[in-house]
């Protein structure tokens, strides 16, 4: 697995600093416990998963970041929690979690959008981003929540494995949700998330933008999941960030 500077491999999966004192970290599908087309690092408890295999997975994902992970129920949005500690009970639906808190490691799971990890003085934000999230700034919202958090110099953003313009084909009505405001993400039938994502973030004030540049879908099946190239019958893998 090449990895651009910035991201280094760690076990099987890929890490990153984004600023002194803020890490993240982006799984694969690798070392885990589940079978069949979820094997075998799948952390998604909503697909139909062995729930034993999953909360294993989750187990030792804890075990390698250190602190507990926190997770919500993500439906596509731009709702993004400012989190202190694990949910007590069910997670809340959101897309994105911020926080200032050391101790947790706010997550975002993943089977073609983005993981998008920032972070700054003091302050790290998780966010899910696929193309509705991008519509419906999913990101900015992000970046907001970092501020409110005291976050008030330099930003950094590393955006993980997701679908890239080389295989995301989207139709007619997704490319003109952008086709005003990035018309340079259109690749012929294809859509540039990433591209997307890196515009809002430079938008949005974010100084340093990294990219690891793996695709979910073309890249070896064993590496990610991807719910476009498995048909919707796939795991979920990572973006992790949290304050060290």
């Amino acid at each position: 697995m090449m990895l651009p500077p910035g991201f280094q491999s760690s076990g099987d999966h890929i890490s990153t600093e984004l600023e002194p004192g803020a890490q993240a970290l982006f799984t694969t599908r690798r070392g885990g416990f589940s079978d069949g087309p979820y094997a075998s690092l799948n952390l998604g408890r909503w697909t139909d998963d062995d729930r034993q295999a999953v909360e294993r997975n989750r187990t030792q994902i804890e075990a390698q970041v250190g602190v507990p992970l926190t997770y919500t129920r993500q439906v596509h949005g731009s709702r993004v929690l400012t989190v202190t500690a694990p949910p007590d009970g069910a997670p809340a639906e959101a897309d994105g979690q911020a926080t200032a808190t050391t101790g947790i490691a706010p997550a975002a799971l993943v089977a073609d959008c983005l993981p998008v990890a920032v972070a700054g003085d003091g302050a790290v934000a998780m966010l899910h981003a696929g193309w509705r999230g991008l519509a419906g700034e999913v990101l900015q919202e992000g970046i907001r929540a970092l501020r409110e958090l005291g976050a008030g110099g330099q930003l950094t953003a590393a955006i993980g494995p997701g679908a890239g313009s080389c295989c995301y084909e989207v139709g007619p009505e997704v490319h003109a949700v952008f086709a005003q405001s990035f018309p340079q993400a259109r690749r012929g039938s294809n859509l540039d998330l990433k591209a997307i994502a890196r515009a809002q973030l430079e938008r949005a004030g974010v100084e340093t933008v990294r990219d690891v540049g793996l695709c979910t879908i073309c890249s070896p099946p064993e590496l990610f999941y991807s719910h476009r190239r498995d048909r919707g019958v796939t795991g979920r893998q990572a973006g992790i960030a949290w304050l060290s």
